[in-house]
């Protein structure tokens, strides 16, 4: 059962078991707060085998119960983007499945698309624990993983025995970033050989230029290191797939217009804004209970609610200086109607959010695509593509 068949929507989705479970979520985050990369790993564990065993009686069962308290369905928030059918605008962005365990069971949480990694060339342990950490104060997650994961080869297998038990519900991406072990000049060997190994079990990739937890990535982003990059990518693909790039939060407008302007150069179909940030501007957190360091000493990007008003201004940026020629992924700060909203009226195309899903749970995904439905029928509008970019009207 495909999550978003337009049946759905006459199921009360009061009456599942897992609404019963929603006034629970409070309790159980403040009691998982203390090990979130623990229960991270045991989560996507546990969505695997359920994955693994869907024809059997309980996962069938389970998967129900997730289609019909999770998924929403509206053709008004559907879009046709790069010959790929997005049956609604909101995405898991990358972290969460970093190895693509739970590849085939997002669409069951609702969402409109996900975007698996970040992958590398090679098999990867990260960096030393403990390196995920939640800041409740300020809704957000401090992260310093180091682009953990098993490697291109071993998730493209993965992938293939996934799509081969059943076929893809919803666009899937993959995020792809540089070895750790590899030297920065051969920057662009590393992506071309992931790409190859992946480009087969996934709908669109995303160079990843811009993570502050890979030493001397973000330097790729400076124009005479990112063509060789771009440059081998494209001639590699020949078309075949969709490549977009994701920025920093941190550059300068001047280095946003420059990677702007490579990115049409080498005919990439997107951006993807932001990533996290370096920044501990105006965080409330002073001291990280983990460590007992000042947050400032710490290293890693922060994700959740205090990127959302940066990221908001770069999309309006990359849609002005594009006249909205160039679709956006918007991602940073999301975690209701109206911060999904704002980025879509400054320019954003489709949206992703993880830290937010996290701190507000799986509910928050129909409560989102439901108030962006109200939001259309608020400002006299038919569809979702019609309040792409519309502050600039």
């Amino acid at each position: 059962m495909i999550c978003y068949q337009p049946f759905l929507m006459s199921i009360d989705k009061n009456i599942t078991m897992l609404n019963f479970l929603k006034p629970f979520y409070p309790i159980f985050f403040a009691v998982v707060n203390n090990s979130p990369e623990y229960v991270h790993n045991q989560t996507i564990k546990t969505l695997q085998n359920i994955e693994k065993k869907r024809d059997s009686i309980g996962s069938k069962w389970l998967i129900r119960q997730m289609e019909e308290t999770f998924c929403s369905y509206d053709s008004a928030l559907s879009q046709s983007l790069w010959n790929l059918k997005f049956t609604n605008p909101l995405g898991l962005a990358p972290g969460f499945d970093k190895n693509a365990q739970g590849a085939g069971i997002w669409s069951s949480f609702g969402f409109g698309f996900a975007e698996l990694g970040a992958v590398t060339l090679h098999p990867q342990q990260g960096n030393p624990l403990p390196r995920m950490f939640r800041l409740p104060e300020d809704k957000a997650i401090l992260n310093r993983m180091g682009a953990n994961n098993d490697g291109a080869k071993n998730i493209a297998s993965r992938l293939e025995q996934i799509w081969f038990r059943q076929k893809r519900a919803i666009p899937i991406g993959i995020n792809l970033c540089k070895s750790k072990i590899t030297d920065l000049s051969d920057a662009a060997d590393d992506y071309v050989n992931s790409f190859k190994y992946l480009r087969g079990w996934a709908d669109y990739f995303v160079v990843n230029v811009s993570s502050p937890n890979t030493p001397g990535l973000r330097s790729l982003q400076a124009g005479n290191q990112l063509k060789p990059i771009l440059e081998a990518l494209t001639k590699e693909n020949q078309g075949e797939k969709p490549i977009l790039i994701k920025i920093a939060p941190d550059l300068e407008w001047q280095e946003i217009s420059s990677i702007l302007q490579i990115s049409g150069d080498y005919n990439l179909s997107g951006v993807i804004a932001t990533n996290t940030t370096i920044t501990r501007e105006g965080l409330k957190t002073k001291i990280l209970p983990a460590t007992r360091k000042p947050i400032t000493e710490e290293n890693g990007g922060i994700s959740g609610l205090p990127l959302r008003q940066r990221s908001t201004e770069i999309i309006r940026f990359i849609y002005q200086e594009t006249k909205g020629q160039l679709p956006i992924i918007g991602v940073g700060g999301i975690s209701d109607t109206e911060s999904a909203w704002e980025k879509i009226i400054a320019g954003a195309t489709l949206l992703q959010f993880y830290s937010g899903w996290i701190y507000e749970g799986p509910w928050v995904v129909p409560e989102i695509l439901q108030g962006l439905k109200r939001k259309l029928e608020e400002n006299g509008l038919n569809h979702i593509e019609q309040a792409i970019g519309m502050e600039h009207n």
